[in-house]
Order: structure tokens, then C-alpha cells, then sequence
């Protein structure tokens, strides 16, 4: 049996354990799983035909960035359902701390201006904004639901409605931000990142790929919490109506979750 066969027989293996497992369990996830797998081996397919392409045309890399962007922003803002123009926020949120690391990682000469080093860069950089935005958004919306009363208490002892939302971002944001530091926290004693066994695996030496890996993990620390103030501060400023009023996104026909004060 070949590598590239055992590769992905030991994929398909995984995923159909888990579905089963899933199913097993009753957890609705069977088919969802599937529908990803077979979903990702598609685009995976798709996008290194599309990669290779574009590292032998430079022009066509900014192009595939955008594509990557939008894609972020459209999953994303998937998630933040009731949120008004809950993609564009999203977009933000993603694009300006992502594009502009990349850029400043560029612009030192940190890594190479070539779409072969740009391009998987700011795919890094991307996709980690899109998960703190993701997390940020949903954590913020499911706290905001459940905490009506304390926005009420706040709101009648005389906090203006930006004030009375600050508990609820900070811990929104400290909980998006778990995933991003508990990774750069355990690198190289509990998980080995796709960088530095990619970089490995394509000949680089341990030196080399530790190098590259630490400035991503930390160019992705400070994306990641850009990302998560400013989908907060995006939902937050969503909520505040005249007269320091807060109406909750995603309650729609339901009562102010405060009164004018």
C-alpha cells in the first residue's frame, strides 16, 4: 500500500470511528461529520490545485487572500445569528488584524515576499482570527441572553449602557482568547503545530521551524485578541440604542433588556 493511500485510508478511518461513535451516542453529529470530511477533502483537492497555481502566477495571491477572508467572514458571521450585519462584522474583525500582522511580518522581512510564504501566512493568521471572532461572538451573545437582569440592576443604578456591558466583553473576550493561549502555552510539550512538522517534514531543521513557528504562535496571540475586542466592541455597540437603552441581538419581539434610564 502507498503512503498517499494509507494517508487517506487512516483519515476515512477516523472520521467513520467518530461518526459511529456519534451515533452511537445520539448526538445528532453523524451526518454532519461525514458531510465535513468529505466536504474538506474536496476543498483540500481543490485548493492545492489552486496553491500551486498561484505560486507560479504572484498576481493571483492577493486574489486567494481575499477569497480566505470572505470565506472567514461568511463562517463567522454564520455564527453571531441576530447580530445586524453580523458578516460585515465579522469581515472587520478578521481582515484588519490578519491582513495587517501579515503585513508587518512581511515588512520586516520576517518572511519572504513570495506568495509561497505570504499566502500560507496570512491563511495562519486568518483562520485564527476567525476562531477568536467566532468564539468572542457567541460567548458575548450567550452571556448578554442570560444576563438581563444584571444589565437591568446596572442600568437603574445609573451606569451608562457602554459601562454596564464591559463585565460581559471582558469575559467574553478572556474566554475567546483561551484556545489561542493555551496552545502557545503547551507548544512542543503537549502538541507539535502544523508549522513546525510541516517545516520538518519539508526538510527544515528543528532550529528553523521552532523559529518560524514561535513568531506565528505569537503574531497569532496578538491577531487573536485585535479580533476578539473588535467583534465585542462591534456586538456592543449593536446593543446600545438612544437613551442608554440596551436591546440584546437575537431576541427579536422580545422586551428591551433595559428601560430608558
Amino acid at each position: 500500500m502507498s503512503e498517499a493511500v494509507a494517508q487517506v485510508a487512516a483519515g476515512a478511518a477516523f472520521v467513520l470511528g467518530a461518526a459511529l461513535l456519534a451515533w452511537r451516542y445520539r448526538l445528532g453529529l453523524a451526518r454532519p461529520l461525514v458531510t465535513a470530511a468529505v466536504r474538506a477533502a474536496v476543498q483540500l483537492a481543490a485548493v492545492g490545485a489552486v496553491v500551486a497555481l498561484v505560486f507560479h502566477v504572484p498576481a493571483l495571491a492577493v486574489a486567494f487572500v481575499a477569497v480566505m477572508v470572505v470565506t472567514a467572514a461568511l463562517t463567522s458571521g454564520s455564527r453571531l445569528r441576530g447580530v445586524p450585519s453580523a458578516r460585515r462584522a465579522a469581515a472587520i474583525s478578521i481582515a484588519l488584524p490578519a491582513l495587517a500582522a501579515t503585513g508587518i511580518l512581511l515588512a520586516v522581512g520576517a518572511f519572504a515576499w513570495t506568495p509561497r510564504a505570504a499566502v500560507p501566512t496570512a491563511g495562519i493568521l486568518i483562520g485564527g482570527a476567525m476562531t477568536a471572532t467566532t468564539l468572542t461572538g457567541r460567548r458575548l451573545l450567550e452571556a448578554l441572553e442570560r444576563g438581563g437582569d444584571e444589565l437591568e440592576t446596572r442600568l437603574a443604578l445609573g451606569d451608562a449602557a457602554r459601562t454596564a456591558l464591559e463585565p460581559f466583553t471582558r469575559q467574553a473576550i478572556a474566554t475567546g482568547l483561551v484556545p489561542a493561549i493555551d496552545q502557545t502555552r503547551s507548544v512542543g510539550l503537549v502538541t507539535l503545530p502544523g508549522t513546525f512538522v510541516g517545516l520538518l517534514l519539508g526538510g527544515a531543521s528543528p532550529a528553523e521551524a521552532a523559529r518560524v513557528q514561535l513568531t506565528v504562535l505569537l503574531a497569532l496571540l496578538a491577531v487573536e485578541l485585535v479580533s476578539a475586542v473588535l467583534v465585542s466592541e462591534l456586538i456592543s455597540r449593536s446593543c446600545i440604542r438612544p437613551g442608554e437603552r440596551i436591546v440584546v441581538p437575537g431576541t427579536p419581539g422580545t422586551p428591551e433588556a433595559a428601560a430608558a434610564r
